[in-house]
């Protein structure tokens, strides 16, 4: 399958012009901090350690005097500001830090984030942004008489030396963000929100219904026996084809009610990413949505209405839990001459899922849009259609330059057929009544 991606605009070899500090031993600071970047940046690492070193001796005790510290954290947080104006969420940050930098940024980047957000009312936050300061565990847990930078420094095994290295990394990254599509309202913009109710501008979504997909997925992942599992994932996507189609009636029949399309992205993680991506992008069809892989950054973009939208993604991640599971319990594989080829075979295995997922799941949207039509005496495919359309421009408005890009070849027919056989077994029952 085809596999819709979006090269990142081209970047500056070196980081922006530093922004005016307070003169003296600020100055100096900010020169040393631009030097390491670029020392860094053209992999100079004898250089990079000589000039993290200077910076580190610079940090002088004194609250007045602290000049590294100081100068560190301002550039951190307009390179933070900065990057939620050219449409960087922080689980964007975080997850680009993972795979570009190591694990010991990432706390980092989390305090980064919570400095930075906690000049913001909470109101006037997202939702969705508070529900990634929680899994990022994203928190001031910090002496309100001292920095991030500095409380971290107490858990290095290299002390303050190990924080400027690793902020300078960080920092490098910060800075030479592309621009992405803004998804949402800024930190200071987001709008209230009514009380049952969760998501964007795009449109409500009830959260009861959601819990009850959550709750079926839960199941479906925990249970060891496969007839379960499948009931479970059936009767999940059935709720949520249904729910869909309820609001594409309402729409349908008070324009009033109706809403736009949203988007929120989606991490893709290796190693498989390719077969990710199209098990996310079969769940997104046979929902009413699309997505759009953005490779180099390590995530997709999912579009369209925001009740789709969160319930795709939680799909996803149940299946892709499932799919997992049974690939990792099929075991490695060698060739003829015992060379592995347990990569080819995970790799054919998790196409072949994405591939039978999506007819499985796509069934069982058609079973309950025939169900609903006659229930209600209505042609649903014109609402349907509608809304595919509504869609499909969003996609075009958001990514007007779109490459479609053919999907690494199966190679592996082992891996394939096992592949199809989970699919098989983690959706059936298509027409088992909603479970309650």
């Amino acid at each position: 399958m085809g596999k819709a991606s979006r090269k990142p605009p081209r970047q500056e070899s070196r980081p922006p012009a530093p922004d005016p500090d307070r003169g003296g031993a600020d100055d100096r600071t900010g020169t040393l901090v631009l030097s390491a970047l670029y020392a860094l940046q053209a992999g100079q690492l004898r250089q990079f350690d000589d000039l993290t070193t200077e910076l580190a001796l610079r940090q002088v005790a004194g609250p007045t005097l602290r000049t590294t510290e100081r100068v560190l954290r301002q550039r951190f947080l307009a390179g933070a500001r900065a990057a939620w104006e050219r449409g960087w969420e922080p689980a964007d940050l975080a997850r680009l830090t993972g795979r570009e930098l190591t694990a010991q940024h990432v706390p980092l980047l989390a305090d980064l984030v919570a400095d930075e957000l906690s000049g913001y009312a909470r109101a006037t936050l997202d939702p969705r942004w508070l529900g990634q300061l929680a899994e990022l565990e994203s928190r001031v847990w910090w002496p309100t008489d001292g920095t991030w930078l500095q409380a971290r420094s107490l858990e290095q095994p290299t002390g303050w030396h190990g924080v400027v290295e690793l902020s300078i990394g960080l920092l490098a990254l910060v800075m030479g963000l592309p621009t992405l599509t803004p998804l949402g309202p800024l930190p200071g913009q987001a709008l209230p929100r009514a009380a049952g109710l969760t998501g964007s501008p795009s449109g409500p979504v009830d959260e009861r219904i959601l819990a009850r997909v959550r709750a079926l997925l839960a199941k479906a992942e925990s249970t060891t026996f496969e007839a379960e599992a499948e009931t479970f994932t059936a009767g999940a996507q059935a709720l949520m084809a249904r729910h869909s189609i309820d609001l594409a009636l309402l729409r349908a029949s008070a324009p009033a009610a109706a809403t736009g399309t949203g988007a929120i992205r989606v991490g893709i993680d290796n190693p498989y990413e390719g077969a990710k991506a199209t098990l996310l992008e079969s769940v997104a069809r046979a929902n009413g949505c699309r997505s759009v892989w953005s490779r180099s950054l390590g995530f997709s973009t999912l579009i369209g209405f925001q009740h789709d939208l969160d319930a795709v993604e939680t799909l996803f991640t149940s299946l892709l839990v499932q799919a997992t599971r049974a690939m990792t319990s099929a075991g490695s594989r060698t060739d003829g001459a015992g060379r592995s080829r347990t990569r080819a075979f995970r790799q054919s295995f998790l196409a072949a899922y994405a591939h039978r997922i999506g007819e499985r799941l796509q069934r069982t949207a058609t079973e309950q849009t025939e169900q609903a039509a006659a229930a209600t005496g209505t042609d649903l495919l014109p609402v349907l259609a509608a809304r595919d359309e509504q869609v499909d421009h969003a996609v075009t408005q958001l990514f007007p330059d779109l490459v479609q890009h053919r999907m690494r070849p199966v190679t592996d027919r082992e891996g394939w057929i096992s592949g199809t056989g989970a699919a098989d077994r983690a959706v059936l029952q298509t027409g088992a009544a909603l479970p309650g």
